[in-house]
């Protein structure tokens, strides 16, 4: 087991919200099942797809939003999103059902007990947007990137591959970036300033970063590449 397993269930909060629409609840319980990721499995093998142009994981995607847009917009890359809300979990299969894309796999539960189950370099691009920041002093032991954290994304990561990390929380960038620039496995590469204040290329924005931007909040978007 990974160092970063042994945390399982330290990154998130509550795994439901208010009582699920008829519908969603139908999703829930029949879509849900089938196209759950599977784990001990090659990503590849898990779709309609298995000859990809590229695998990308998104770790925490909320209601969907950014996911369902890249799924649509490239519908030759396989994707793998992981989400223990409920409530969050079902707007997504919302998007999934009504516009069937078969490119989308879905994990409903702590993305620590399906990365060390998976075989090594099997993404070639993961997300982490606008996770729970887990502000106070105690808490920050929960945050998602840790040491042990990026050993374990760096393992799953090809060689060349992308991390990306969005967060509009001063003080999470700079735990990220504090963590990004001890790691032997990762480079960050930016330049300028404007490489982490400019939105990435085909951005679509999240309900998360809207609502930063309108409490005044500048969001930063790091790119690190996997050495």
């Amino acid at each position: 087991m990974s160092e970063a397993s042994k945390q399982t269930g330290a990154f998130f909060g509550r795994r439901k919200g208010k009582k699920l629409r008829s519908r969603h609840d139908d999703l829930i319980h029949h879509l849900l099942p089938a196209i759950r990721a599977i784990p001990g499995s090659a990503p590849a093998g898990q779709f309609p797809n298995v000859n990809p142009r590229e695998t990308w994981l998104e770790i925490g995607f909320g209601g969907g939003e950014h996911l369902a847009h890249q799924a649509r917009t490239h519908r030759d890359i396989n994707f793998i999103g992981c989400e223990p809300f409920v409530n969050g979990m079902a707007k997504l299969l919302a998007a999934v059902d009504h516009e069937k894309l078969d490119n989308i796999r879905v994990w409903d539960d702590d993305v620590t007990k399906l990365l060390p189950t998976l075989p090594d370099a099997c993404f070639d691009r993961v997300y982490i947007l606008y996770p729970d920041p887990w502000p106070k002093r105690r808490q920050r032991k929960r945050r998602l990137v840790s040491d042990e954290m990026l050993v374990e994304l760096a393992r799953v990561l090809k060689p060349g591959g992308e991390l990306r990390f969005a967060s509009d929380i001063d003080d999470y960038i700079g735990w990220v970036l504090s963590r990004i620039l001890r790691s032997d496995h990762f480079r960050w590469t930016a330049k300028r300033a404007d490489d982490w204040r400019t939105p990435y290329e085909g951005w679509p924005g999240t309900r998360y970063e809207a609502k930063a931007i309108r409490e005044g909040r500048v969001p930063s978007y790091l790119t690190m590449v996997r050495i």
